[in-house]
């Protein structure tokens, strides 16, 4: 690209908004231009914000300005960081006014229009954008990515589809900065586990079979399989771990399934985005691996670890999967879609004389600057 494109945060003070701004800094295709947030921040400058990040807020972000939730000089590609409880309305506002709102949020997910995308599980989702933008009349669009331990469960359960899943159980070990700032009560955390965190459970059950689903007639048929989830939280600062039993139809060998999730790629356009690991699941051979603060950073926090591979006595395999739930979890598979996103329009760009993905709108504020070339 000739120069960067311009890009936003919605819910830019939260925790996941901050992750993003730091993802954001020196980043090869976007830069950061506007942020915003709720009516106490509008209008402060953001590195005069509490950062709850470990450094300094980036200097680039740390000069802007915090806005409304107002459209108005909004850029083209937003990342949507909002509480579910004002994401609902304000993306869909933003969608409608052109721009194209990259969202962590929950409240578009299981919308049947709108792209619930892991680039190495499902890219072939986005897709759905022509429908969304038919249907719903809006000039811009909406893509999300799932709920932080969704993304590990779903990689895991993709890596292995050649060997055909049909029922799962998993028990998550979740980390305290899921909960956001301040997050959960040190008396309640401490010395404890929490067996409850709301909506957690439904989430993974629910969302993993739609990621894992198949095109059909311009929507999304869920997968077949069957999965039961229990979610907990524990004391641990990052890093979601998942104890994963998988019954497999059919029946390789531990060191056919171990290879199966070291191999496990997205295709070739996934794989040269920036923010993609070089290996998205990364198979640990220690008998007490993956541990969070051992292996919640690895590839920067965007691979999954997965380790003691084992027999089950009920499904057949068993296994222990760790990712970092504000980055490969939340920031981070943010980024990539967005990424992703980019790397498609360019494709386009480079082979038509119009690029039919990208809203009219998108397109007459040129969010992609100069001669593209594909990737």
């Amino acid at each position: 690209m000739t120069s960067p494109i311009d890009v936003g945060i919605l819910g830019a003070t939260g925790v996941v908004g901050q992750q993003l701004a730091s993802l954001l800094d020196g980043h090869p295709w976007f830069r950061l231009s506007w942020v915003a947030a709720s009516e106490r921040s509008a209008g402060r400058r953001y590195g005069d914000l509490p950062w709850r990040l470990p450094g300094l807020v980036p200097a680039t972000a740390a000069r802007l300005t915090v806005s409304p939730l107002d459209p108005d000089n909004a850029p083209v590609i937003l990342f949507s960081a909002l509480d579910a409880g004002v994401a609902g309305e304000a993306e869909t506002a933003f969608a409608r006014s052109g721009r194209i709102v990259v969202s962590n949020a929950r409240n578009h997910r299981l919308d049947p229009l709108v792209p619930l995308v892991i680039p190495e599980v499902n890219a072939g989702h986005l897709s759905l954008l022509d429908a969304q933008r038919r249907e719903r009349g809006w000039s811009g669009a909406i893509v999300t990515n799932p709920n932080c331990s969704t993304v590990f469960v779903a990689m895991v359960l993709a890596a292995l589809d050649g060997f055909q899943p049909s029922r799962a159980l998993v028990t998550t070990l979740q980390a305290v900065s899921g909960a956001g700032h301040p997050g959960v009560s040190a008396l309640d955390i401490l010395g404890n586990v929490i067996p409850f965190i709301p909506g957690e459970e439904e989430k993974i059950e629910r969302e993993t079979r739609k990621i894992l689903g198949r095109l059909d007639n311009g929507g999304v048929a869920d997968a077949a399989m069957v999965l039961s989830a229990q979610t907990t939280r524990v004391a641990v600062h990052d890093g979601h771990t998942a104890l994963m039993s998988i019954a497999l139809d059919r029946t390789p060998s531990i060191e056919e399934v171990a290879d199966a999730l070291a191999r496990f790629r997205g295709d070739a356009e996934v794989s040269a985005l920036p923010s993609a690991p070089a290996a998205p699941i990364v198979v640990a051979t220690g008998h007490d691996r993956p541990q969070p603060r051992l292996d919640a950073w690895t590839s920067g926090g965007m691979a999954v670890t997965c380790g003691r591979l084992r027999r089950c006595p009920v499904l057949g395999y068993k296994l222990v999967a760790l990712g970092h739930n504000a980055i490969r979890g939340a920031a981070g598979a943010a980024l990539l879609n967005a990424e992703l996103l980019v790397s498609r329009e360019r494709r386009l760009r480079a082979t038509q004389a119009e690029a039919v993905a990208w809203p009219a709108e998108a397109r007459a504020m040129d969010p992609l600057p100069g001669t593209l070339s594909p990737v």
